[in-house]
């Protein structure tokens, strides 16, 4: 374990901002992590996961610490149910395909999210009818100022769209997650209509989990750019949560406005809609702008800075308030 001094984060966050620690480590162990929190020399520690839903607007004082704790095993099986735990350090669509090699369900419709096992409960990951919250048991996690460890169950976690009590106390950093997955009888989620529109593609009547699986990676593959090849944190704005009444006002003044039931008399509008309706979709600015498939995706195209990437976000979110008088928020931590 080595603490490296002016270390460039740029291959640390997907959207490629060439941001620098002043003092970076990666931890490899709880032992270590342990050990580096203790380290009293850096009284200032940011912990930095897999950097996938995150934009990082200035270089970073203090100590960046990488949780890169490793590690994928069952813990019990009886009758239909395997309990599995994953460290945080695991890559999540690694985790996936573990899951799916083994015939373990109920995390398929998560395929190809970026990140870090660590990263998911804060945001509780979620996509095409599926959120983690759904299939997770409990998540132990360590607090950075005392040292000890605790493990929350799933009510403890405070599981919220896209948000949980780790993203609300940053004092908790994640060690590990256990998930509770089906191993004979799945339960499919074929809620999403583009899920069954790609089995349809490929006349598959009966699906398996693998099925829907590649049938999720299909999708994100023709939306969403490659955070490998092209700097993005996939969705950047949750989807708004509005009343009745927010919809019938909608309705009056747009046609066809998508909305989905979300709860007792709640509904989520997709927040792509807004902002293509508000005119960013596809637009660039230089190295940076909006993406020409998904209007949720702000695009490093090269060299941006993340300042540049954050002025576009404050730009969508006063346009769409301006125009649909709904307030944006973002899902991405801005650092």
């Amino acid at each position: 374990m080595e603490v490296l001094t002016n270390f460039s984060l740029k291959k640390y966050n997907s959207f490629k901002i060439d941001a620098i620690a002043e003092n970076f480590v990666s931890v490899k162990s709880l032992d270590e992590l342990v050990e580096v929190l203790k380290l009293k020399k850096y009284p200032s520690k940011y912990i930095l996961s897999g950097g996938s839903n995150i934009l990082i607007t200035k270089n970073i004082k203090g100590l960046v610490i990488h949780i890169n704790i490793k590690g994928i095993h069952e813990e019990s099986k009886k009758n239909n149910i395997t309990e599995i735990v994953a460290f945080a350090g695991e890559n999540w669509h690694s985790l996936v395909q573990w899951c799916l090699k083994r015939d373990l369900g109920g995390i398929e419709n998560l395929s190809l999210i970026p990140g870090s096992v660590g990263a998911a409960p804060i945001q509780n990951i979620g996509a095409y009818g599926t959120e983690l919250k759904d299939v997770i048991l409990s998540c132990d996690a360590i607090n950075k100022e005392t040292g000890k460890i605790k493990t929350f169950d799933n009510k403890d976690c405070q599981f919220e769209y896209r948000n949980s009590i780790f993203k609300k106390n940053s004092n908790y950093i994640i060690i590990s997650i256990k998930l509770r997955l089906t191993n004979k009888k799945h339960n499919l989620n074929l809620n999403y209509k583009g899920i069954q529109n790609k089995l349809d593609e490929s006349n598959i009547k009966t699906p398996t989990i693998q099925d829907i699986s590649s049938a999720v990676i299909k999708i994100r593959n023709e939306k969403l750019p490659d955070p490998d090849k092209t700097g993005n944190s996939g969705s950047f704005f949750k989807n708004p949560i509005v009343s009745i009444d927010k919809i019938e006002e909608l309705k009056s003044n747009f046609n066809n406005v998508p909305f989905y039931s979300f709860d007792k008399n709640k509904y989520k509008i997709p927040a792509a809609w807004l902002i293509e309706k508000a005119g960013f979709k596809g637009k660039t600015f230089g190295d940076y702008g909006v993406h020409k498939d998904q209007a949720l995706v702000l695009v490093n195209y090269k060299s941006a800075k993340g300042s540049d990437i954050l002025n576009l976000s404050i730009s969508i979110q006063k346009a769409v308030k301006l125009i649909f008088d709904i307030e944006l928020e973002a899902e991405v931590s801005v650092i």
